[in-house]
C-alpha cells in the first residue's frame, strides 16, 4: 500500500468495544506539509475525541501511553497486527 501523493499519511486501527459487538476507530494523520507546527492529528471514536499535536507532543504521548498500557499486562490479540500507511 502506498502513501497519498499529497504528503499526508494515515494510520488506522479498530479497537473492540467493551460489549464485544461494537468497535472504536483510532486514526492518526501525519501531514508534514501542514503550515503550522501541528503535523500530527489524532482521532479516537470516529473523530469524537481529537487533537492536533506537535512532533514533540506526539513523541511524549507515545512514551507515556506505551508505559501506561504496558503496566496493564500483555498486549491483546487485536493489536498484534501491522499498521501500514493508507490512503484517505
Amino acid at each position: 500500500m502506498t502513501a497519498p501523493t499529497d504528503g499526508r499519511t494515515f494510520y488506522r486501527l479498530r479497537a473492540p468495544g467493551t460489549d464485544g459487538a461494537t468497535s472504536t476507530a483510532v486514526s492518526v494523520r501525519v501531514d508534514p506539509d501542514r503550515p503550522d507546527a501541528y503535523p500530527v492529528y489524532l482521532a479516537v471514536g470516529g473523530g469524537r475525541r481529537r487533537m492536533y499535536l506537535t512532533p514533540d507532543e506526539a513523541w511524549a504521548l507515545w512514551r507515556c501511553l506505551s508505559e501506561a498500557v504496558a503496566s496493564l499486562g500483555e498486549p491483546p490479540e487485536h493489536i498484534r497486527t501491522r499498521v501500514a500507511p493508507a490512503r484517505r
